[in-house]
C-alpha cells in the first residue's frame, strides 16, 4: 500500500533500478528532467501529479486509490480549520 510521499518514492525508485534505467534514463523516457525524477524518489511533496504519473507510466507503473481500511468517519474526512 502506498500511502505516503516516502513510500511512493521507494516504489518508483526501486522500478527503475529493477529496469537497470539510471535516472537520465528514466527522464528521457517519461519526457522530465533528471531533476524532476530525484525529487520524485527523494519524496519531495510539491512535485506535480501529473508528471509523477508520466514518470511512473513510463516505468511501467500505475498508481490507483483504494478507500482506507477502517474507512475515515466524517469527522476525520473533514478539513481541519485553523
Amino acid at each position: 500500500m502506498l500511502g505516503s510521499s516516502p513510500s511512493i518514492a521507494s516504489t518508483l525508485r526501486a522500478r527503475r533500478k529493477k529496469l537497470g534505467l539510471t535516472q537520465q534514463d528514466a527522464a528521457e523516457l517519461a519526457g522530465v528532467s533528471v531533476r524532476f525524477v530525484h525529487d520524485c524518489e527523494s519524496g519531495k511533496a510539491s512535485v506535480q501529479l501529473d508528471r509523477v504519473l508520466a514518470f511512473a507510466a513510463a516505468l511501467g507503473l500505475t498508481l490507483s486509490l483504494a478507500p482506507r481500511q477502517p474507512e475515515p468517519t466524517k469527522a476525520e474526512s473533514q478539513p481541519h480549520e485553523h
